[in-house]
C-alpha cells in the first residue's frame, strides 16, 4: 500500500494491460478503468471502478494511462465523441504506453498540450511476461518534469525505465527495439534450424550458444519457444507486423533503408498467409521451415 495514493484511469484492459493495470491496483492506487472487451475477471474483482468511457475515466483520474494497439485506437481512445479529451482538465497527465507512430504520437500530444495537460509516449518491451512479472523496459518522450511525476508508477510496472527526449522520442525508441528483435528473432530461427537439419540436438545448439557471446534474451525464451514449439502468443505477428510497418514507413519518409527489417517483415508475412497472424512472433521460424522443407525437432533423412 502507498502512503499517496492516486486516482489513476487506465483504458485497454488486454494482455498488457490488465497485468500492468494490476500493479497499479496492488500498490494502492485508486484505479478508474474501461476497455472495448470484457473486463478481465481480476480488475472486475479488485477495487478498481469501472467506467462507461474514457471520458468517464479521464473525468474521475488525475493521471490517464493507454495500453492499447495501434495509431487509429490511440487516436480513437482520446478524441472519439466520449474519448479521454472530452473529459480532460487543465494539470492532468496522459500516458500512451501502447506502441504506435512517432509522428502521429506528437500531434496527439499538442493536441492534449492545448486542454492544459501533460503528455507522455511510454511504450514498453518485455511482452506479457514482462507485464506479469512488473519487468518491462519503459522507454519514454516528453517533459521532464511529468516523467519524474510519473516515474514511481512506472517503477511498479517495470524495471529500465529511461526518458529517451521529447514527445515521440520514445516511439522512435520503441521502433528501434523491435527492428532488433525481429532481427534477432530471424538470426535465432536460421541458427537452430540449420542446427536442426545438420542432424544436430536443437535444444543442445540452443544451451551451448547460451553461454557464449551468441548469448541472448531471444535465443533464451524465443528459442525455447521454437524448439517445444509453443507458438501460444506472448507477442502475436500481427502485432510486430504493425511495429515494422512503422519503422518501415518512417525509414521512407526519413530516407534510410533498413534491408532487414523489409526482410524479417515478409517472413511475418508468410507467417500471416499460413493462418499466423496471432502466433508468438517467434514463430517466424515456421516460414523459414516452409523454405527449407524442414522442421525443427524432425529427424534429418539419412
Amino acid at each position: 500500500m502507498t502512503s499517496q495514493p492516486l486516482k489513476i484511469g487506465f483504458v485497454g484492459l488486454g494482455i498488457m494491460g490488465a497485468p500492468m493495470a494490476g500493479h497499479l491496483i496492488g500498490a494502492g492506487h485508486q484505479l478508474f478503468v474501461y476497455t472495448r472487451g470484457k473486463v478481465p475477471g481480476a480488475i472486475a474483482a479488485s477495487s478498481a471502478t469501472q467506467c462507461l468511457s474514457g471520458r468517464g475515466v479521464a473525468e474521475r483520474a488525475d493521471i490517464i494511462i493507454l495500453m492499447v494497439p495501434d495509431t487509429p485506437d490511440v487516436e480513437a481512445a482520446l478524441f472519439s465523441e466520449k474519448g479521454i479529451a472530452a473529459g480532460l482538465s487543465a494539470g492532468k497527465v496522459v500516458v500512451d504506453m501502447s506502441s504506435v507512430s512517432p509522428i502521429a504520437t506528437k500531434a496527439f500530444a499538442q493536441r492534449v498540450n492545448a486542454l492544459g495537460c501533460d503528455y507522455l509516449d511510454a511504450p514498453v518491451s518485455g511482452g506479457e511476461v514482462g507485464a506479469r512479472n512488473a519487468t518491462l523496459s519503459i522507454m519514454v518522450g516528453g517533459p521532464e518534469a511529468a516523467f519524474e511525476r510519473i516515474k514511481p508508477l512506472f517503477e511498479l510496472m517495470g524495471k529500465n525505465i529511461t526518458r529517451v527526449g521529447g514527445n515521440g522520442d520514445g516511439q522512435t525508441a520503441k521502433v528501434a527495439n523491435q527492428i532488433i528483435v525481429a532481427l534477432n528473432i530471424e538470426a535465432v530461427a536460421e541458427a537452430l534450424l540449420f542446427a536442426a537439419r545438420a542432424g544436430a540436438d536443437p535444444a543442445r545448439v540452443r544451451q551451448a550458444l547460451m553461454g557464449g557471446f551468441a548469448a541472448s534474451k531471444i535465443l533464451e525464451v524465443h528459442g525455447e519457444r521454437m524448439v517445444k514449439r509453443a507458438f501460444d502468443p506472448g507477442f502475436r505477428i500481427e502485432l510486430h507486423q504493425k511495429d515494422l510497418n512503422l519503422a518501415l514507413a518512417s525509414a521512407r519518409a526519413l530516407g534510410v533503408s533498413l534491408p532487414g527489417t523489409a526482410m524479417a517483415q515478409e517472413l511475418f508475412n508468410s507467417c500471416a498467409a499460413h493462418g499466423g497472424k496471432a502466433w508468438d512472433h517467434s514463430a517466424m521460424v515456421k516460414a523459414l521451415e516452409k523454405l527449407a522443407n524442414f522442421e525443427i525437432g524432425q529427424q534429418p533423412a539419412a
